[in-house]
């Protein structure tokens, strides 16, 4: 994990962002860099989540999407490229307790970590960091890189 001192610089860098595991004890230094930088912080528990339908939902209400939101992975897509419901210069999701999604649904945890990654990559060509923080014990973070 990268100093605390440093993860204010760290998160300004589109070109940064992306999908990374999330060291339990990093939760809050990484929620001070971003609130110094004025990017929300939008928090989903993930606990005992164990489908897709389930993780969809609670996305959903975490990120505050709008009621247009379809429940599918395209509508995920589609939410997290133009979030102009919460405009902000950048965004910190943190994806919390997903070990139990992982391990129950492992299919359809790669492609929430693929659609938030491209996602990520979208935003990051207009210049706005999408970052997504996931809270995995160490068995889970082969899918993940790390800061």
């Amino acid at each position: 994990m990268i100093p605390e001192n440093e993860l204010v610089s760290v998160l300004q860098h589109p070109d940064r962002a992306g999908v990374y595991h999330l060291p339990q004890r990093s939760v809050e230094a990484i929620t001070r860099a971003a609130h110094e930088l004025d990017f929300p912080v939008l928090r989903v528990d993930l606990s005992d989540c164990a489908d897709k339908g389930d993780f969809l939902a609670r996305v959903a209400a975490g990120l505050e999407f709008p009621d247009w939101f379809g429940h599918n992975w395209d509508a995920l897509a589609d939410c997290l490229a133009d979030m102009a419901w919460l405009p902000a210069d950048g965004y910190v999701i943190i994806l919390e307790h997903a070990e139990h999604f992982r391990i129950a649904a492992e299919a359809d945890f790669i492609t929430a970590l693929e659609t938030f990654d491209e996602a990520a990559r979208e935003q990051a060509a207009e210049g706005i960091p999408l970052w997504i923080f996931v809270g995995l014990t160490a068995n889970g973070i082969v899918h993940l890189r790390t800061l």
